[in-house]
């Protein structure tokens, strides 16, 4: 059974604002790996920002488009990959990558997120006149299925960056033996 979990690639998940592309490029850099961002690799490959893609084309839109690019990314081998904080949201995206990497949920209280997020003008899920009760409805909905897809929750509200990636590697190559 301990060898099903053992894995080349690590996939961070959260809710926006957690850390996931700053712990990921930390980690990527550290296990010197690729480092990809769902988002990111999205837009690359739109020629558009996520901000965009929601105005034309809605979040079922955004959402077809971020399972598809996950089927992809998830078939790569030996990658760090932060993904969306609602790609935990389709089951068929749950199962792609909890059967294809480590995956580690990044955890942060609410005040450190709206903290973080705040001046982001990018979260068009947060584009709206109360982003806190916003934020809170996201993690109700979002908090019972980061918990059981992940291999590893993280809290990266209490800890510096640096911290929370030193704690992930311990766990990580214990996991890896």
């Amino acid at each position: 059974m301990e060898s099903m979990k053992q894995s080349e690639n690590i996939y961070l998940i959260g809710l926006m604002g957690a850390g996931k592309t700053t712990i990921g490029r930390q980690l990527a850099r550290t296990l010197k790996l690729p480092f990809y961002d769902s988002d990111k690799a999205i837009e690359e490959h739109t020629g558009v920002d996520v901000a965009t893609i929601f105005e034309f084309e809605g979040e079922e839109g955004f959402r077809n488009r971020e399972q598809k690019m996950l089927k992809e990314l998830t078939q790569l081998k030996g990658i760090v990959m932060a993904t969306g904080g609602g790609a935990i949201l389709r089951e068929e995206n749950r199962q792609l990558l909890t059967q294809n990497g480590f995956v580690i949920y990044l955890y942060c209280d609410m005040d450190t997120l709206l903290e973080r997020t705040r001046r982001d003008t990018q979260r068009p899920l947060l584009d709206t006149e109360d982003p806190k009760s916003r934020l809170e409805s996201l993690f109700a909905e979002r908090q019972p299925l980061y918990s059981v897809s992940a291999d590893l929750t993280v809290d990266t509200g209490v800890m510096q960056s640096k911290d929370v990636v030193t704690h992930i590697l311990e766990i990580y190559e214990a996991t890896q033996n």
